[in-house]
């Protein structure tokens, strides 16, 4: 039984854990209800100096405060909730008219080319994209249904017969493909836009008709001279539109929804519906599409794993359920962006934040959490920590600790050891226990007097570290900890003396540089971010010409015990010596220019020390994101049905939120995290009443 204190008419306690996106989604809907000060007394709490989670970053003072991510971010034109969320806070945040970054719109600008890595017998070269706008403003207006969505690529793979006639004079016609075609889209044009109200077996003959269309056109290939890249890659736009087209249709996909799919792998299912090996399912498009959701096991890129339902859902919205571009870039970093204007507004609102509070373990009491075990890091010399420093006119989130705000015996040892508050790995209790003879202070918050309500915010590889207890009195809890499985993560930073055109990519339409994803690993996405130079302070003579930005999957198979502190270096020497190679080795796919006699150019790579050759990268940035709470969560086949909802761990008062939960969504994004948070508040008081894309129909 719990010993849950009798109901009180003083204002409920709510401890939201963590400062991600997800954490302050919740935050932010809790506090967007009428009258919420006096029903609820919000405190965030959150280690270290800045909030953010996977989605921070922070300004280097030493190197021109320039930008430094956990990775590449970009929002997704489908991210409605996400949308309404920064549209609302820039809304609130009212900066004057010229301001740096004064609206949202100034915050995320409209980004239309893509590009995939094709691997071809001469190596990798670029698929160039360019996607077209479609009508609406993300986070406006009812969200495009996943009928919407077929419907459109069935229109594409209609667009691509009449391409596929006109390139080499074959007759489609003659051979019934472009006849199946007419008829398949008539049926499926008359049908309601929900889907619920379909037939299996109207879905059935839509299958069929797909599949005898697909057959035709696989016939035409035979009579074509050698096949040129323009007519490879129109071959593997209509293989892998049909193929996965005609699967969701086979399976009833669109009726009962894309759960009922997911306990198989994406490219098996691709084969269990005849999709051909070459064109579909190892075509530059899937390869792209595991890289973008790093779905390799432990980050062995030899085991990828993709839940089919998950993958072909996320997809669909990626690529047909956007509303004006399918990607819109932040000019500045996330932390300027995102988590600037969501803390500004809620601090403004009278929402608490405690910096440098470590959660250490959720005690339960029967079915609640009856108490939360903290240290805090640091003793603050004025009790109040400001986070932000301006860059610019912006007000951004600083790479490090402000140290002056800190007490100056603990200051100078924190930075005379380089100390790291932000890793599980951390070595500095036990060296401020050396100094100063005690332990880092506990903060314990107990039911009733604390708090009322958890919101854990943290993300779901925590779990065992600081909810041991609750696992092992919550099945699901701990079903989802052991079978959710994460993947560590690398980022790097690149800053050049040359522009992208000098290095060899020269193909800018409308002057955007490409997102590219499907490279070769270890950094399998890269990101040209030339207009963030702008939001960063270089001194005149060390301006850089251009910036790019690499990510992708970080192999390690297993993880040290916390005590052993240098394992976090080891992981970054890993991710560095995987840059070098990129450089070294693979670079002159994407910058042919910069592949000089003798391999790369290493005197492009901006250095305001002038160092020599190779050397000059170690003014660069790059990270391993091996943290529990950094490490990326997988869409691994057969697991979406351990996802827990907002309210399902099993305590009366603890509420989920993030991106592990089940949001509809159900993989690692923002608009994931951010459906989470507001999980979270609807549990607690019914506020939003609707979260866009929850269900599939």
């Amino acid at each position: 039984m719990s010993n849950r204190p009798a109901a009180s008419t003083q204002r409920e306690k709510i401890a939201i854990l963590g400062g991600g996106i997800g954490s302050l989604a919740a935050a932010w809907h809790l506090s967007s209800v009428p009258g919420w000060q006096d029903r609820y007394d919000i405190t965030v709490y959150q280690q270290g100096w800045r909030l953010g989670g996977k989605g921070a970053s922070g300004r280097n003072a030493l190197h021109g405060q320039r930008i430094e991510e956990h990775g590449l971010h970009t929002l997704f034109g489908f991210y409605g909730n996400t949308f309404a969320l920064m549209r609302a806070a820039y809304d609130r945040l009212g900066r004057a008219p010229g301001a740096p970054l004064a609206t949202w719109r100034d915050a995320f600008k409209a980004h239309d080319y893509v590009a995939l890595a094709d691997a071809t017998a001469v190596g990798q070269r670029p698929w160039r994209i360019v996607f077209p706008a479609l009508p609406g403003e993300p986070g406006l207006g009812a969200p495009v249904t996943m009928w919407q969505m077929a419907m459109t690529l069935l229109g594409w793979i209609g667009r691509w017969l009449d391409e596929l006639a006109s390139l080499q004079d074959v007759d489609v016609q003659g051979n019934g493909a472009a006849r199946s075609y007419r008829l398949l889209s008539a049926l499926a044009r008359t049908m309601p836009d929900d889907s619920r109200k379909h037939q299996l077996h109207q879905h059935a003959l839509l299958a069929q008709a797909l599949d005898g269309m697909r057959a035709r056109v696989r016939s035409t290939w035979r009579e074509l001279s050698p096949a040129g890249e323009e007519l490879r890659r129109l071959r593997v736009c209509l293989e892998t539109g049909s193929t996965v087209l005609q699967g969701l249709f086979a399976d009833g996909v669109f009726i009962n929804g894309f759960d009922t799919i997911n306990g198989t792998d994406l490219r098996a299912w691709l084969a269990k519906h005849g999709g051909d090996p070459e064109l579909c399912i190892d075509s530059a498009p899937v390869r792209a599409a595991y890289d973008l959701v790093f779905a390799y096991q432990d980050g062995d890129f030899a085991r990828p794993t993709a839940e089919a339902g998950t993958m072909l859902r996320g997809m669909l919205r990626l690529m047909f359920g956007y509303k004006g571009s399918i990607i819109f870039k932040m000019q500045a970093g996330m932390g300027d962006t995102v988590f600037t204007p969501l803390y500004e507004v809620l601090a403004g609102r009278g929402v608490k934040f405690r910096f440098f509070h470590r959660v250490e373990e959720l005690v339960p009491d029967g079915d609640d959490v009856a108490a939360i075990r903290m240290t805090r890091q640091v003793t603050l010399r004025h009790g109040r920590y400001n986070p932000l420093v301006r860059v610019r006119g912006l007000d951004c989130w600083p790479a490090a600790p402000d140290y002056a705000q800190i007490d100056p015996a603990q200051a100078v040892l924190l930075q005379e050891r380089e100390v790291d508050l932000e890793s599980y790995w951390t070595s500095w209790p036990e060296l401020y226990r050396r100094q100063f003879g005690q332990p880092l202070p506990e903060v314990l918050l107990e039911r009733g007097r604390d708090f009322d309500k958890v919101v854990f915010g943290i993300p779901v590889g925590s779990l065992a570290a600081l909810c041991p207890r609750l696992l092992a009195a919550s099945a699901p809890l701990k079903a989802a900890s052991e079978q959710l499985r994460t993947v560590a993560t690398q980022a790097c930073q690149v800053w050049l003396d040359r522009s992208l055109a000098q290095a060899g990519w020269t193909h800018q339409p409308g002057g955007q540089h490409p997102v590219l994803a499907g490279f070769s690993q270890p950094y399998g996405i890269w990101a040209p971010l030339d207009h963030l130079l702008a939001r960063e302070d270089w001194p005149p003579a060390q301006q850089p010409e251009s910036v790019s930005y690499f990510c992708g999957t970080l192999p390690m198979p297993s993880y040290p015990p916390q005590a052993d502190h240098g394992y976090p270096a080891r992981a970054r020497m890993l991710a560095k010596e995987g840059a070098i190679e990129l450089l070294a080795q693979r670079i002159g796919d994407l910058w042919p220019s910069a592949m000089q006699a003798g391999g790369f150019a290493w005197h492009w790579l901006s250095d305001p020390m002038q160092r020599e050759g190779v050397a000059r990268f170690d003014a660069q940035y790059w990270r391993a994101n091996v943290d529990p709470s950094e490490r990326y969560v997988l869409c691994a086949a057969g697991t979406a049905q351990y996802r827990l909802a907002s309210d399902g761990a099993g305590f009366a008062n603890l509420f989920l939120a993030g991106d592990w939960l089940k949001t509809g969504l159900d993989a690692g994004c923002i608009e994931a995290a951010v459906m989470g948070g507001m999980q979270a508040s609807r549990a607690i008081c019914g506020v939003p009443e609707r979260i866009d894309g929850e269900v599939d129909a």
